[in-house]
């Protein structure tokens, strides 16, 4: 069993994590979903940590760490302030030292990669502008709506500040990538877990909110990750 700290990406809805946390239940773990202070222009980079490190109960050692897209700025530096055993990456926005997350969008090519990922599904760029087709358009409408009326608008701060490592944390890292992301397409994504993580990622089913569309699937990741990870660590340490 482990306790699974579920970060959001932008937006910082704990919500969105809601149906991934009931599969994980029902598999016997514990879960921590994270509300983050999104529309807070105040809250920097250092206040989502301190909301999340805040969210866990003291003393808990079985912890893994899981972060959406942006979340993915706030999850490593979560390991410097917990006994972290196992982070996981997810669609994620994979940061870089001494990089802004306003320049992720810029150093990574992640626009040139959205255009070109778009015009092989036979997309106009332009059409990436609406939401539904960028996130919603593998994900059950009624749920899509609950997400938008659930989400926060997501203010710019955290995008402001230098990624303040120096380097990854000595935690065992996994990334999971969904091969219909619109947003990070699949490529995209592998390249850059190759270049900054040497990762080859696993691959799930579903868009840029998989966590909304293929919650099982991620969950029997995050479950599987568990077994081969956490589980044995807690068992040498009896």
């Amino acid at each position: 069993m482990a306790t699974f700290v579920l970060v959001p990406g932008a937006g910082g809805s704990a919500w969105s994590w809601h149906l991934v946390a009931h599969e994980l239940e029902a598999r016997g773990h514990r879960t921590i979903p994270v509300d983050l202070p999104a529309d807070d222009d105040a809250a920097g980079l250092g206040t989502y940590v301190a909301t999340v490190v805040g969210a866990v109960p003291p003393g808990s050692d079985d912890l893994a760490v899981v972060a959406q897209s942006m979340g993915a700025l706030t999850a490593p530096l979560v390991c410097t302030h917990l006994p972290v055993r196992l982070l996981v990456l997810l669609n994620a926005m994979i940061p870089s030292p001494g990089e802004t997350g306003g320049e992720w969008w810029q150093t990574t090519g992640q626009a040139a990669a959205m255009a070109a990922h778009a015009r092989e599904l036979g997309l106009d760029p332009n059409d990436l502008e609406d939401p539904a087709v960028l996130y919603g358009h593998d994900v059950q409408p009624d749920l899509f709506a609950e997400s938008g009326r659930r989400m926060r608008d997501q203010s710019g701060r955290p995008f402001e500040e230098p990624w303040p490592l120096t380097r990854w944390p000595d935690v065992p890292t996994r990334v999971v990538t969904a091969r219909e992301d619109r947003l990070f397409p699949r490529e995209f994504q592998h390249r850059l877990a190759r270049e900054r993580l040497g990762i080859t990622p696993d691959e799930i089913d579903g868009g840029h909110s998989a966590m909304l569309s293929r919650p099982a699937e991620v969950a029997v990741l995050l479950d599987r990750y568990a077994s081969e990870i956490i589980a044995p660590a807690m068992e040498a340490r009896g």
